[in-house]
């Protein structure tokens, strides 16, 4: 499912629980992680619930290199958020995902008020990682 599709479903759904029900069936979705892919080095550090995020970086000739993710968690809702989160930032440069700040999209779409503080610090910790492995990218395309 594109970003556009999921904040406009997100976006007609009036009831919390039917957000949340469908950022389950959005977690669901996800590709599963080979259990190597479950491993330290993936691991985004601050999460309560365990999150993985494996970065790949695709270097087409002449062009920026584009960055794409795949993710998974232990808990349902959160499977769901990095579903989400994925949706923002996959599949963009370096560039592009620094200059992107997923909080404010969060923050339209109501999650900021309806998730716990320890989700929330959560959602910070999953985009610090991709912003991480974006500096990385520009600081090596640069040298």
């Amino acid at each position: 499912m594109i970003l556009e599709e999921i904040v406009e479903t997100l976006k007609s759904l009036d009831a919390w629980e039917d957000r949340y029900r469908f950022l389950i069936g959005l977690g669901r979705s996800l590709e599963p992680l080979e259990e190597a892919a479950h491993n330290d080095a993936n691991k985004v550090v601050g999460c309560v619930n365990r999150v993985w995020i494996v970065t790949r970086i695709e270097r087409p000739k002449g062009s920026e290199p584009v960055m794409t993710f795949r993710g998974d968690s232990d808990a349902h809702i959160v499977r769901g958020l990095v579903a989400l989160i994925l949706a923002i930032y996959s599949g963009n440069t370096a560039t592009k995902i620094l200059a992107t700040d997923a909080r404010d999209l969060f923050k339209e779409l109501g999650f900021s008020a309806h998730l716990t503080k320890q989700r929330g610090n959560g959602l910070c910790y999953m985009i610090e990682h991709i912003k991480k492995d974006a500096r990385r990218v520009v600081i090596d395309t640069v040298a």
